[in-house]
């Protein structure tokens, strides 16, 4: 287990990604992928209230509709929960951050939020009236503890300061896009404020949307045509390839997967609590899983950052 930032939550060291929850696992599948996640030893899951307006025919809070009924069908079973705001087409922005909590507690059927984000900022809202919102969430037990996403490093020190001058709430974790071959940003500019702080982070796009599997090698893999191949396309970059070599040696190394390895060096970096990674089918978890207890050696990890780093294709 390993402990979020400055809170009590103690969590497992992958947090499962519920993004595809609604889109391209549906209900059955998502069910057996938490059943999966669960029974392996997992008990954190990451989601949205905007997950997944995107797809034709849902209308957001798609995935936090198929968690709260996991849940309700699973009475015994035990999850950390994060859900994010901004996105839900009937809450957009900061504007209305009670309603859309709320919102999420009624989707997801449960009394309090265990880490609430604010997923994006929202330039047209006061940040000061941001950060009260929130903070009147955790008084109010609606949420345990804060998380920020997508800030640009200037406004996470700007919301710490408001919430310390407010006398409110601050958070405690950061999920900014982070993994072998998107680097530079966090490490340069998010970890130091992470340091200063003693926040968490929970990286997303953990696999760089599955380019970091060994699936995807070329623009065309698998025919380009799936959501996964699309993302994966532009991190096929000679630097990239080089990194998959890297990872399959040391993977077969261990006996185990080039996505294990990739999540087992993102879990290893200063500040890192737990990658965020998600399975659109059942099969996928057990690489995920395993990837919480692989330990590479110290030369492994060194190789790893060696060769990817300041990646042409972070971006």
């Amino acid at each position: 287990m390993t402990r979020i930032g400055t809170s009590d939550l103690d969590v497992f060291p992958l947090c499962l990604g519920g993004n595809v929850f609604g889109w391209t696992a549906d209900r059955d599948e998502s069910f057996a992928i938490l059943d999966a996640f669960t029974e392996g030893g997992g008990d954190f899951v990451d989601t949205a209230d905007g997950y997944s307006a995107w797809v034709p025919g849902n209308t957001g809070g798609d995935s936090e509709r198929i968690i709260g009924a996991w849940l309700a069908a699973r009475p015994s079973a035990q999850l950390t929960i994060a859900t994010k705001v901004s996105r839900h087409p009937d809450f957009p922005g900061l504007k209305n951050i009670r309603g859309a909590a709320e919102a999420s507690l009624e989707r997801l059927g449960v009394e309090t939020i265990d880490l609430y984000y604010a997923h994006y900022d929202d330039p047209e809202v006061p940040l000061a009236e941001a950060v009260s919102a929130f903070g009147k969430l955790v008084d109010d037990g609606l949420v345990r503890t804060i998380g920020l996403s997508n800030f640009t490093p200037e406004r996470i020190r700007e919301w710490m300061l408001t919430a310390a001058d407010l006398g409110v709430a601050q958070p405690v974790a950061l999920q900014p896009h982070y993994n072998l071959v998107h680097r530079n940003e966090v490490e340069g500019e998010i970890a130091p404020i992470a340091d200063e702080f003693g926040l968490g982070i929970l990286p997303y796009y953990a696999l760089a949307s599955g380019f970091l599997t060994g699936k995807y090698r070329s623009p065309d893999a698998e025919g380009g045509a799936s959501p996964r191949a699309k993302g994966a396309a532009k991190y096929a970059t000679p630097q990239g390839l080089q990194v998959l070599q890297v990872l399959e040696r040391i993977a077969a190394a261990h006996a185990s997967t080039m996505a294990a390895v990739s999540l087992a060096w993102l879990r290893e970096q200063p500040h890192v609590v737990a990658p965020i990674a998600s399975a659109s089918r059942v099969e996928q978890v057990a690489d995920l899983l395993a990837s919480a207890t692989l330990q590479l050696t110290n030369a492994e990890l060194e190789e790893l950052s060696v060769v990817s780093e300041w990646t042409p294709t972070d971006i």
